[in-house]
């Protein structure tokens, strides 16, 4: 089974309650899916709680997940290992950036997981920009 690469859009608020459903959902695409590459944002809740279950998951798995940055850091800022900026962000404006990194992600993988429950804001429409890329798409609930 070809590896599978997997990237995340989440809302900014989503509630811890939904950690347990995507430690799951994680542990499902490693063992199941052969998902061994993983891609994550650096805003809000969502990528928060991915990126803690990642981190606790790479102790177990083969994985390899990064943390894919929007903004150059700042020369006060010490990016982790797993931090990465996208191919050509450095020449895109700063209200765009968020975008371009979101779309390089999407581009990049061929799962995506979702926390989506309203029809408006980035994760929503990030998850309809996967859907009409045919994208395998696994919502939370």
């Amino acid at each position: 089974m070809k590896e599978q690469t997997v990237t995340f859009f989440g809302h900014r608020d989503t509630p811890k309650e939904t950690e347990p459903a995507l430690r799951l959902t994680l542990i499902d695409l490693i063992e199941n899916k052969n998902a061994t590459v993983f891609y994550v944002g650096n805003h809000g809740n969502f990528d928060a709680m991915v990126r803690r279950q990642l981190e606790n998951l790479s102790k177990t798995y083969p994985i390899k997940y990064y943390v894919v940055l929007a903004y150059m850091p700042s020369k006060n800022d010490t990016p982790d290992e797993h931090s990465i900026l996208p191919e050509g962000i450095e020449t895109v404006p700063c209200r765009f950036a968020i975008n371009y990194r979101n779309k390089w992600m999407l581009t990049k993988s061929d799962i995506v997981v979702t926390y989506v429950t309203r029809n408006f804001g980035g994760a929503w429409e990030f998850k309809q920009i996967a859907e009409n890329r045919e994208k395998f798409i696994i919502s939370i609930k």
